[in-house]
């Protein structure tokens, strides 16, 4: 018998361990579930707004479940307590599972206190969606922006995340910035801490 006594066998799935596993997931296969998804909430709305939101709410889920993944597995179940560190923890480790790299950048706003903003420039959801001309300023992004809100509210963090396209020069295609205004909340809670 070859492997005998090398492998624990699990009778039930919710015994095996939280490894790290494979991480990749086939980049075809992803682009044709989300096309998929768009389009079915594009049949179940009326306007852009209520279809970005649809986007939103299922990224939002997205986002509270890769919050408690990552804190159960790479921080010993310990979250962010300050502003800083879970905004660097969703630029760089969330972002780097989910998409496999590091966000382009991290910016806070220069007329708000409350507002930061997270840039890419080629965002994964907006790769592969070519969007009508009737359907105006529709921004996958919505997605990504419902899973950071899901990660903030989670760590509880509440923010008011939007996805918005900024025109960059000599570029066909506009970046997507994420826009992070946070709550009055967590900016007294912040300032309580130093």
């Amino acid at each position: 018998m070859i492997g005998v006594g090398k492998m624990k066998q699990y009778t039930n799935v919710l015994d095996k361990p939280l490894s790290k596993g494979k991480q990749e997931v086939s980049l075809s296969a992803f682009a044709f579930l989300f096309s998929e998804v768009v389009q079915y909430n594009q049949t179940q709305v009326d306007n852009i707004a209520e279809l970005e939101r649809r986007l939103e709410d299922a990224g939002y889920a997205v986002g509270a479940r890769v919050l408690e993944l990552l804190c159960h597995r790479d921080k010993g179940n310990r979250r962010e307590t300050r502003l800083l560190g879970i905004l660097s923890f969703v630029h760089s480790t969330v972002w780097k599972v989910l998409f496999g790299k590091v966000a382009d950048s991290l910016e806070k706003g220069t007329e708000h206190e409350d507002e930061y903003m997270i840039s890419e420039k080629e965002l994964l959801v907006n790769r592969f969606i070519s969007v009508p001309k009737d359907m105006g300023t529709f921004n996958c992004g919505a997605f990504v922006a419902g899973i950071v809100r899901g990660v903030l509210d989670s760590a509880g963090f509440p923010a008011v995340v939007t996805a918005h396209f900024v025109p960059m020069d000599g570029q066909q295609r506009p970046r997507t910035t994420i826009l992070i205004k946070f709550a009055e909340e967590v900016l007294r809670r912040e300032a309580r801490l130093g």
